[in-house]
């Protein structure tokens, strides 16, 4: 009992896989570099802005350590932010290229 495989190459070629790759593609370049670039902002910060990052702000808690501890938040929102738009989206642009698959490019 085999089933049809869907037609890789034309799905590939749809225009409708290719505006949710070229969605998705541009929309993780843009977190990635914003990601990238506030990661080593704590580095820079540290080596640069010493007076800056040993300013207390309670206790033994100063800015150096709550910038490291906000790469925790910023990490996590970036994933929520990804989440939101994969299942408000990409999910929806992806199950229409799923239902159809079996029917792009005829079925082998």
């Amino acid at each position: 009992m085999s089933s049809a495989q869907p037609d890789w190459a034309a799905i590939d070629q749809d225009p409708r896989f290719q505006a949710l790759h070229k969605k998705k593609t541009t929309f993780l370049w843009g977190l990635m570099l914003f990601s990238t670039a506030y990661y080593f902002l704590l580095p820079v910060g540290a080596a640069y802005f010493q007076d800056l990052f040993k300013i207390k702000v309670w206790g033994p808690v100063n800015v150096g350590i709550l910038f490291a501890l906000s790469e925790f938040i910023v990490a996590w929102t970036i994933a929520g932010i990804y989440a939101r738009r994969a299942n408000r989206e990409y999910d929806a642009m992806a199950a229409e290229i799923v239902r159809d698959a079996r029917s792009i490019g005829g079925a082998k």
